[in-house]
């Protein structure tokens, strides 16, 4: 497969949400229609560059795995294809969730973390729907469940509530800033 490639974007090595930062940051100095390869160690940016893309108008054209490093291409929107690049508004802190979980109130928490970061320490009780299945699993939540996502920093979380809030969820809010800062309990699963 021959890829017309204009910028190059070395993110090998970084872990949520370095590599998205770095992709936004180095999407400006493209011109509309030109196309970047993110270079990207970390399984779960397959996921966030393309909501990401999603999220901005800007076109996801695919990832190619060549040894551990994925691949990923974007194409740069043009200025009628640009959205205004926007966070979930319904946000709640770490505290905030630590408290409701001690006052055992009813909720759901969704990790959308990969399966690896899952395992190794995850809230009890937590569902793991990792970000690239959600469009595939969304069904498996209740709508009606007041639902706290977290992953590991706020920047996967905020994307998938907003995909959340798209289909018709509402009482979805965004953990930040995730389980990097998480200082309650842990269960792992492997």
């Amino acid at each position: 497969m021959e890829v017309t490639v204009n910028k190059t974007l070395d993110a090998k090595g970084l872990a949520c949400p370095m590599p998205i930062v770095r992709t936004k940051k180095e999407m400006t100095n493209l011109e509309p229609g030109q196309v970047m390869e993110v270079q990207a160690t970390d399984k779960g940016s397959t996921a966030d560059i393309k909501a990401w893309a999603e999220s901005t108008g800007n076109q996801y054209l695919g990832t190619v795995e060549d040894g551990d490093t994925l691949k990923h291409y974007l194409r740069k929107a043009t200025a009628e294809e640009e959205k205004p690049e926007k966070n979930h508004p319904y946000v709640t802190s770490l505290d905030e969730l630590a408290k409701q979980i001690e006052g055992n109130e009813k909720m759901t928490v969704l990790d959308v973390r990969e399966p690896a970061e899952y395992a190794f320490g995850h809230i009890k009780g937590a569902i793991n729907i990792p970000l690239g299945e959600l469009e595939q699993r969304f069904e498996e939540l209740n709508q009606a469940d007041d639902i706290h996502i977290i992953c590991r920093t706020g920047s996967r979380s905020d994307l998938a509530a907003q995909k959340l809030t798209g289909k018709g969820f509402n009482n979805v809010k965004n953990v930040v800033p995730g389980m990097k800062d998480w200082t309650g309990p842990t269960e792992k699963s492997h």
